[in-house]
Parts: structure tokens; sequence; C-alpha cells
């Protein structure tokens, strides 16, 4: 128990002051205001939830600190390690001088002279350490973003469920479109395959913007819709699938023309004549072009230009992006074995949302939550939500991640 609320706690066992009560306790009952009382009592049980962290924090400051002193073989330090370590270590240390200050002014509340000012001050530095406590310190043991400036390519194919899924995938690659402009991203088709009843039976959505790709990522996996055709006479409900596959979106490689990803003579380049509708220049000029990567055997074709040079800059900016996708699942697979994050609870495979729309009402299965109404998620902010609420959880599972190795390493 914090040394501080002593007082406070004494003056919830003492009654009322009398003339017989002893002096501790008239004191201590001047103290028993709501606002004072019950600021501490909360920081208090806060302190006591979130110990655990707190002891990482601690443990991991403390190496933080080893690591800057501890010289290397050249006679330098560390410098890696003191330029990683700094700001947890920073924290800590603030997070120690205020706990010091708070200790120092709440004693003055018992002084009618400065009990105001000393209010006031006591006030802010709890607010203070909770700030610590809730986002600073879980925020300094997460590892940060690597995707967090890059854009995002989507990739939408209609699965189970025929014309009807054809239209659902337009509702929901109308809804990205509405998402990406209202975040002021330029969302652009670059390919789709439009179906007879006016859906479509595939598409894919490029999103440029920073932060694109994070927000959007939490979409990859199966969506599900319940609702009753416009065919259905019998007003039979039935369910339709659309699958997504989110990739980080790489832009043209410099102009040096040096790959990262891929060398070029791994991949084939193809060129044919477009099929399809698209006016004169179908089936009249090869416009079209198909990638494959000979190492995976990832393969790309765009044929949605009109000229042959831009089907290939697009079909090799799809190929960069899907082999990014590639390469970030298996960092991710060799930095944490038994990773908790989206790697694994976006499964291209798994259904990840179900959208009812006769019950008015959109679940999302990674969250266990269905409150989300059909026009919140199609027209309002609804996938906001939802994204925010993922973003949350991830850093959750993150942070548990980071936690448990410190443990592991301490042991």
């Amino acid at each position: 128990m914090l040394s501080f609320l002593r007082p406070w706690l004494h003056a919830q066992s003492c009654l009322a002051p009398t003339k017989h009560a002893t002096a501790q306790c008239r004191r201590a009952s001047n103290l028993k205001k709501p606002a004072q009382w019950e600021e501490l009592k909360k920081f208090e049980r806060l302190q006591q939830v979130q110990a655990r962290l707190l002891r990482v924090v601690q443990k991991k400051a403390e190496l933080a600190k080893a690591g800057a002193e501890e010289p290397d073989p050249t006679g330098k330090t560390h410098g890696a390690k003191v330029k990683n370590g700094k700001p947890l270590l920073e924290a800590w240390a603030r997070w120690q001088h205020m706990k010091e200050v708070l200790n120092t002014t709440l004693p003055l509340l018992e002084d009618p002279d400065m009990r105001d000012l000393a209010k006031d001050e006591s006030a802010g530095i709890i607010s203070e350490l909770t700030h610590q406590l809730t986002h600073v310190f879980p925020s300094l043991l997460t590892p940060p973003s690597e995707t967090e400036e890059l854009s995002a390519l989507l990739e939408l194919k209609s699965g189970v469920g025929g014309s009807e899924s054809s239209l659902f995938l337009t509702d929901i690659l109308r809804m990205y479109e509405r998402f990406a402009r209202n975040k002021r991203w330029h969302p652009t088709v670059l390919a789709s395959n439009e179906s007879d009843n006016g859906g479509m039976k595939d598409a894919i959505l490029e999103v440029k913007g920073e932060g694109a790709y994070d927000a959007f990522r939490w979409e990859s996996g199966v969506h599900r819709v319940q609702r009753v055709p416009t065919t259905e006479s019998s007003g039979r409900v039935h369910t339709s699938t659309v699958a997504v596959v989110v990739l980080p979106l790489v832009e043209d490689p410099p102009s040096d023309g040096k790959e990262d990803l891929f060398d070029m003579e791994d991949v084939r380049i193809e060129v044919m004549r477009a099929r399809g509708a698209g006016g004169q220049h179908v089936n009249k000029t090869e416009s079209a072009v198909r990638l494959t990567h000979v190492p995976t055997g990832i393969t790309v074709s765009m044929q949605d230009e009109r000229s042959q040079h831009q089907n290939k800059r697009r079909a090799f900016q799809v190929l960069r992006a899907r082999l990014l996708d590639q390469k970030l699942i298996r960092d991710q697979a060799v930095r944490r074995a038994a990773r908790r994050d989206l790697v694994r609870n976006a499964d291209r495979s798994e259904k990840i949302r179900t959208y009812n729309y006769p019950q008015d009402r959109v679940t999302d299965h990674r969250l266990g939550k269905g409150s989300m109404s059909w026009d919140d998620m199609f027209e309002g902010d609804g996938l906001q939500i939802f994204v925010d609420e993922l973003k949350e959880k991830n850093a959750m599972d993150a942070l548990e991640d980071t936690m448990k190795d410190l443990e592991s390493a301490e042991s």
C-alpha cells in the first residue's frame, strides 16, 4: 500500500469528528473529500492492476541503464542499445520523480494555507502518472509498426453465393472507397471483372496515403453476408462470401531501376491481346500483360489500361505488393514463433466478419461484437470503429507477448 494513502485510509475508519474524537481522526476527516479520495483510490487500484507492467518496465529500464554504462571492446558504449533504451529509461526516471513529488505534495493537503494549491498540483501529478501507466509505458514496450507509412493494395474475390456474392463485392468495394476518401487517401480501382448482374467477380483497389495499409490490413479474410437476394421470391435468406487480401503497396522502384524484392531475370513477362468489353483496342493490340514470378509461382495479369506500358507498370506494382506481403509474414514468423497479432488472426481463409442484413447487425468475430448496424457500416463510421478496436486489441496482444518474453528471459 502506498504510504501517502494511509491518512485517507485512516479517515475511512474514523467516525465523524466529535469532541471525544482523536486529533488524528479530526485531521483525517478533513481529507474526506470525494475529489481527493476518489482520484487517489483510482490511482492506487490502477497501480495494483498494472503491477506486472511496472515490474517489467523497471526491469527493462535497469537493463537499458546497464547497457548504456557497459563499454564495448573498443572502449565505446553500445550506441544502438543506448538509443533504443533511452526513451524507456527517461520515462521510468520521470515516473520515479513524479512519485516522489506526489509523496511530498499530499501532506500539504492538511495545511489550510496550502490545501488549494496542493489539490491542484496533486491532481495534475496523478493525471500524468495515470497517463504513463495507461499509454506511455505500454507504447514503449510495444514494437513500433514497420508499415505505418505504407499505402495499401486490396484484392477482392467473390466466393460462395454466385451472383449475390458479386453484388456484395461491389458493396464492400464502395465501402472501402468511401472510407479511404474520408481519410483523405486516394482510392483507385486498378482492375475489375464485372459479372452479368452488375456486380463484380473480382477487383483490385489501390489506396494511396500514409497509414492506409495499417488501417486496411484488418480487412484481410472472408466476409460473409446474409440477406434475401432480389431474385429470391420465397424470401429465403442466402449466405454469400467475399475474400479480401490486403497487401502493403510498394511504390515504383528508384530511378536506378534496382529491385529489392526480386530479380528481373526471375520474372517472365507475357503480352497478349485484351479480352472482354473495352472498346476498339480490344483484340486489336497486345496491351494485356501477364507476369509470372518463377521462384514463387505468383502470377499477375492486367488488361484494364489501353496501353501495354500502363498495364505492365500496374502488374509490377501488384507483384511487388504480393512479394512484400510474403516477406513481412516471414519476418514476423522469425521474430515471434507463436505470434498473436494480425498474421495469425487474419488468416486469409478465416471468416472475420458477418453482415446480417435482416437483423441489421454486423459482427466482427475477432472482437466478438455484433452491435454495428448495416447503415453504420456502409454509410457511417462503422469501419473506423472496428479498425480502432482491432488496433487496440493487437497492441494489447503485442504488449502481452513482450512482457512474457521479458519475464521468460528473467527466469
